[in-house]
């Protein structure tokens, strides 16, 4: 995560980002409105989530599928010799 990816999760400005909202609390239920810290990784997505009504933390955890060989070709194409 750069420096600038934190910055915009903590300031709220998510623009262009697929945020997930009103995640229900794994202790009691309550909708969440939104996740207090977003950490991207090779192929997943981590979220720290805080209950405010039993306070009560978590993490989830997006696993990505892998992208096909021909697609990450097409995506990096080899570099000229």
């Amino acid at each position: 995560m750069t420096k600038t990816t934190m910055v915009d999760t903590h300031s709220g400005d998510m623009s262009g980002q697929d945020l997930p909202t009103q995640n229900p609390c794994a202790q009691c239920g309550a909708p969440i409105a939104q996740p207090d810290w977003i950490e991207p990784g090779e192929g997943r997505v981590s979220y720290l989530w805080t209950c405010h009504a039993c306070n009560y933390r978590f993490e989830a955890i997006a696993i990505f599928d892998e992208p096909k060989a021909a697609e990450k070709a097409a995506e990096y194409p080899p570099l000229a010799a």
